[in-house]
């Protein structure tokens, strides 16, 4: 059996940055510990892979602006990269051309490690990062996932599930959405946990109600204001994120519509803003700085034993303000 550092970690009673800096020579080590993990080291013949010429720096690359989104995933995977002694560089691409100048400062920086958040490579991109034989681990995958590369996501299907069953406790029977980009696993998820909720609640799903965005607030605008301009419009709308559920909101006030007391709305990421707007907006928190502290262990130490190649983690309702019963003229409707 190979040994990796999580062995040594668990025989030691120690969390396994704490023998990563023992093997790397760090200093923030408590003396009596340090001993500790070495005696094990030794004990167990334990050979680290580190290449003599490592750089101390993990690449966390994002497709698009950066946003409140993207700020949770930086938090997560710097905190848990400073554990290891190591700093996180990010990359922000966009279209063929700039991932070639990524490669090519990539290949130059010797990185340790790469984390692909919502990120599509072209094929030749993918082959030049394969050629680079350094760590990836992807966060939310585009399109149907490398089962060979780690992925961490949340339990979106649970998510979208938990809010459409929201809603329906609370009496709405007319529950649009807005999906996120279809390329994306987790927009797709989202969706069909909405669907499965209408259905075990015996609510057939209408067609109308169920509107294409892609994680922005114009699209969710868009798609919001057709649905609410219908005769028998949504008297509650699940949106696929927070930053659509913004959208929501503004297709309402230019409807007239007062939230909650003539629409719903429940969002998905639970972002800062989600508390801030009016009304606080109810939402699904999909824990992102725990699934970028996830990805970053995966990139560090891949035999860490995270417990497998794909990892979900839980996802769960807030409900704040922007939720209640339908009106009385749609309750039975």
């Amino acid at each position: 059996m190979k040994v990796t550092l999580a062995h040594v970690a668990a025989a030691a009673g120690v969390s396994v940055p704490t023998v990563s800096k023992v093997v790397n020579g760090r200093t923030d080590v408590a003396a009596a510990t340090r001993s500790r993990v070495e005696a094990l080291l030794a004990e167990y013949k334990y050979t680290t892979p580190r290449r003599p010429d490592r750089s101390g720096l993990i690449d966390l690359v994002f497709t698009g602006a950066l946003n409140p989104w993207t700020v949770e995933i930086i938090k997560g995977a710097e905190k848990a990269a400073s554990s290891y002694g190591h700093r996180v560089t990010v990359s922000v691409l966009a279209g063929d051309a700039t991932q070639d100048e990524w490669l090519t400062r990539l290949s130059a920086s010797r990185t340790d490690g790469v984390i692909l958040v919502l990120t599509e490579l072209s094929p030749a991109s993918r082959v030049r990062l394969a050629g680079m034989h350094v760590p990836v681990v992807i966060v939310d995958p585009v399109g149907q996932p490398d089962p060979r590369i780690p992925s961490i996501g949340a339990a979106n299907w649970a998510g979208g599930l938990m809010a459409t069953e929201h809603l329906i406790g609370l009496g709405h029977r007319r529950i649009g959405t807005i999906t996120g980009r279809p390329s994306l696993p987790c927009s797709q998820a989202r969706v069909h946990g909405y669907r499965a909720g209408l259905e075990h609640a015996g609510i057939e799903v209408d067609p109308a109600l169920v509107r294409v965005g892609d994680f922005q607030f114009d699209s969710a605008l868009a798609a919001a204001t057709s649905m609410l301009s219908r005769p028998g419009r949504p008297t509650a709308i699940f949106a696929g994120n927070d930053f659509e559920a913004m959208g929501v909101y503004e297709a309402a006030r230019r409807h007239h519509l007062k939230i909650p007391d003539d629409l719903s709305v429940v969002g998905f990421d639970d972002l800062e803003m989600s508390a801030w707007v009016s009304p606080p907006l109810t939402t699904v928190a999909q824990p992102l700085a725990q699934m970028a502290a996830a990805a970053t262990r995966m990139v560090l130490e891949p035999a860490s034993g995270e417990g497998s190649n794909r990892i979900e983690l839980a996802t769960s309702l807030v409900v704040r303000s922007s939720t209640a019963p339908p009106p009385a003229r749609w309750a039975a409707a």
